[in-house]
């Protein structure tokens, strides 16, 4: 485990909703990208008014920890939207809103203003037999999306589908010509969210399912559906998809939960600890069963 200090070089609006920050520096230029396309980090902010001082954590073999005395740095987590090694730049692109740490950071960052960031791991791992993808992921998404889908593998059969606020909101990236790529304004914090819909229409007994993988990412509660499709309904294997999420649309999801009676938290508790040999995406299924029953 590595902690990274990155300094912002530069930044960039790309639509109405998201801006791109370019982070370098001495502490980037060690950052060793996993080459994999959803490759994300934890982003550790500013603890208070200053934007160029960071209570960076400290390694602890597979975690971090925050020096004793030292403020907690407030975390969330991002993926990489590209690497530059020759340079010593990456990229991380932020879907800005005014409430939480890290919008109203990114939309307020200039030049010499700093972030920390741990070693980097990514989730996207579709089986070497596939001849078709799936993506599909709302603004959150979009960065993996874009690299997953440059690098899609000559003749795999790739379809994009992405979920924007506004038109405003796409973004054009390069794909080959076994890539399809959709857009559909909706969703993200504005209305409600399609992605069930959207992977129900497109994923279904009509392809060849041992020879496919799906992969989404995007608002957690829209995305409790998806995984209760892909691998209840169609009986998926969790080797042929991921599903991701990225942000919750519930306020104060933390505190909800922390504010559970402790029973409740027990209950939820067992559901991991008592699973047996079951699946974890089963158990997911079935933990996450449980919050839509509590409201979270």
């Amino acid at each position: 485990m590595n902690i990274h200090r990155g300094i912002v070089s530069s930044t960039a609006t790309l639509t109405p909703n998201l801006i791109r920050i370019t982070l370098a520096g001495d502490g980037v230029a060690d950052f060793l990208s996993t080459g994999i396309g959803d490759e994300y980090v934890r982003v550790f902010f500013p603890h208070g008014e200053d934007p160029t001082d960071v209570s960076l954590p400290v390694p602890a073999g597979d975690w971090w920890e925050t020096p004793e005395g030292a403020p907690e740095a407030p975390m969330r987590t991002y993926t990489i939207s590209g690497v530059r090694p020759d340079a010593g730049e990456l990229d991380i692109d932020f879907v800005t809103h005014e409430a939480g740490v890290a919008g109203p950071w990114a939309a307020r960052a200039e030049p010499g203003h700093v972030l920390g960031l741990n070693a980097p791991t990514g989730l996207y791992s579709p089986p070497a037999d596939i001849t078709w993808q799936v993506l599909v992921a709302d603004l959150t998404g979009l960065p993996a999306v874009a690299r997953i889908a440059a690098e899609a593998p000559e003749g795999v059969r790739t379809r994009v589908v992405l979920e924007v606020p506004s038109d405003a909101d796409r973004v054009a990236f390069e794909v080959s010509s076994d890539v399809e790529v959709t857009w559909v304004v909706g969703g993200n914090g504005h209305g409600p969210s399609a992605l069930g819909q959207l992977v129900r229409g497109i994923v279904d007994e009509r392809l060849a399912l041992d020879e496919g993988y799906v992969w989404v990412a995007g608002e957690t509660v829209a995305l409790r559906d998806v995984r209760k499709y892909l691998r209840k309904e169609l009986g998926l294997p969790a080797t042929r998809f991921k599903v991701v999420g990225y942000w919750t649309p519930i306020a104060a999801w933390d505190e909800k939960f922390a504010a559970l009676p402790e029973s409740v938290q027990k209950e939820l508790d067992a559901i991991w600890t008592e699973i047996e040999d079951d699946e974890p995406e089963d158990v997911q299924v079935r933990f996450e069963e449980r919050l839509d029953q509590l409201g979270l």
